[in-house]
């Protein structure tokens, strides 16, 4: 049942912005408030906009840079988000705070790291309450909220004292008659967006976040080709294998991304009817990398390194990119700023609004001299429910990863001894192919068969790793080639193990600070696999 708060069924914008008599007596209360305490400074109706904007948030789920048109990709048909670059900015350098979904979301709804989220820095954990969102602030000052597909998720607010998912109220109803494939999801994204715009009450601002499930996985074999993707000059990245099955597959994706685009261009349209489209901000990513070994659930660039274009009224037109480096925290803050909402706490990310309305340079270190990205838990893919912790930072060439257990397989452990026999031991009912953070596919698959032929692609992808690593973006975009054992590097390392050290320290993280084993002791929601140990969903692994 959706929360129609701001909508035309629900109650009126709060008393502080009616017209009349009441904001001028409000106004005179938080004067004196503020003139007895000096501690209160609340949103001042005279500092927004005579008409305050809206805001419409698309991300996809598993979309790695540079996989849209606008890139000057052939194959990555994304008219949509061309759109919306062509009428503001396109990043050429913007990075998720994790490369998994629901850290990834909690750092965008919070303007924080996932260190400094406790259970929400974990993968399908809970999101406790009493950290802020953005959201919370503009429903707060009457904006009409709502989500359509995924929100923030997998994950569990519920319980964790939250009244609606974090990225708004549920719109998900409207189901789709007919699918272009079975990977494509049921629900009509556009369709209740068109619902939620039909539900606010007229004059409210809202915010609308758009969550396709799409790309993610599965993908329904056969329908790149047959939705006109030639799959025999598909690039493939140099992590993975040059082979049929992976062209194949690459253009499964390559559809899946073009139908997130095709629903995002219908909401455009129908901004566009509403007469909105000039009074809204658009902003267009991903929460991680492509769903693929070495991707997705990694530090290394195909799992951080994401799409975004933002346009909108007051956002300068700059559809040859920046190279400006950006992590997808700042969109809290950078949300808040444009629509004239007071900034929460404790947040670690940067506005950018300097840079959208031209302020700054477009240079590489416009708003940030490095990104600092990481990763705890993923799935239940080793013994004990525990995660593959590690953190990274990217300078706009050198790419710095500290892998905190290197014990540890970074992609899960491979199949107990004898389980590609059939022989698992006893209590243990199913392992499925092992490495259990990489999601299942054909490409998964395609490496650990024929891990012989693939062995570099095959230990990239599912060896153990050093407890440092680090690559040169510039001649090594897929992180082929780890230098953390170069002489001549030596000094680069130094410099960059050291400004991670100091960050972290400084951002509290405890995996330096001390106490973050606290990370594998959070309680997991999703699928629990027969591993060894603690595998109880739900509870916390004291």
């Amino acid at each position: 049942m959706n929360d129609l708060r701001g909508l035309s069924t629900n109650h009126s914008l709060p008393v502080g912005m009616r017209r009349g008599f009441a904001p001028f007596l409000a106004s005179l209360l938080v004067s004196m408030l503020v003139l007895l305490t000096g501690a209160y400074r609340p949103l001042q109706e005279e500092a927004l906009p005579s008409r305050r904007l809206n805001v419409l948030f698309a991300i996809a789920d598993d979309q790695s840079f540079p996989h849209a048109s606008a890139y000057g990709s052939r194959l990555f048909r994304t008219p949509a988000f061309d759109q919306v670059a062509a009428a503001g900015i396109l990043f050429r350098n913007a990075f998720v705070a994790a490369p998994q979904c629901s850290p990834s979301r909690a750092a965008i709804l919070t303007g924080r790291n996932i260190w400094a989220l406790a259970e929400a820095g974990t993968h399908s954990s809970l999101f406790p309450s009493s950290y802020r969102l953005f959201t919370d602030v503009m429903e707060e000052a009457g904006y009409a909220v709502g989500f359509t597909g995924k929100g923030w998720g997998p994950g569990n607010w519920k319980d964790a004292g939250r009244k609606r998912n974090p990225a708004g109220y549920e719109y998900n109803e409207i189901r789709l008659k007919d699918r272009p494939a079975a990977g494509i999801h049921a629900t009509d994204y556009a369709a209740n967006f068109r619902q939620f715009l039909e539900r606010r009450k007229p004059g409210v601002p809202f915010f609308f976040w758009y969550g396709g499930e799409e790309p993610h996985r599965p993908y329904e074999a056969g329908s790149g080709r047959r939705s006109g993707i030639p799959s025999d000059v598909m690039e493939v990245p140099g992590f993975l294998p040059d082979h049929p099955e992976v062209r194949d597959d690459l253009a499964d994706y390559a559809m899946e991304v073009g139908w997130f685009d095709r629903q995002l261009g219908e909401m455009i349209h129908l901004l566009q009817e509403a007469g909105e489209w000039e009074h809204t901000i658009v902003i267009v990513t991903a929460d991680n990398g492509m769903s693929y070994p070495y991707a997705k659930a990694n530090l290394q660039m195909y799992g951080t390194h994401v799409p975004l274009a933002i346009c909108g009224p007051g956002i300068r037109r700059l559809p040859e990119g920046t190279d400006a480096m950006v992590s997808l925290a700042d969109i809290a803050p950078t949300v808040l700023e444009m629509t004239g909402l007071p900034l929460m706490p404790g947040m670690s990310a940067v506005s950018m609004r300097p840079l959208l309305e031209g302020a700054v340079t477009d240079g590489l270190t416009a708003l940030h001299s490095f990104i600092v990205t990481g990763r705890e838990r993923h799935t239940h893919a080793r013994p004990d429910n525990v995660g593959y912790p590690a953190r990274a930072l990217f300078d706009g060439r050198h790419l710095y990863i500290r892998n905190l257990k290197p014990d540890r397989w970074p992609a899960g452990d491979p199949p107990p001894q004898g389980a590609e026999a059939g022989q698992l031991p006893t209590g243990m009912k199913s392992i499925e192919e092992g490495y259990e953070d990489v999601d299942a596919s054909p490409v998964k698959s395609l490496l650990i068969r024929e891990r012989q032929r693939y062995p570099q692609l095959f230990a990239l992808a599912y060896a153990r790793r050093p407890a440092e690593q680090l690559y040169d973006i510039r001649q090594d975009p897929y992180c082929l080639h780890d230098l953390s054992t170069s002489k001549r590097h030596g000094s680069i390392r130094k410099r960059l193990s050291d400004q991670l050290d100091s960050t972290l320290r400084r951002q509290g993280d405890p995996r330096v600070t001390g106490g973050g084993e606290v990370f594998d002791t959070y309680p997991r929601f999703g699928n629990m696999r027969p591993f060894p140990g603690f595998r109880t969903q739900g509870v916390y692994n004291r």
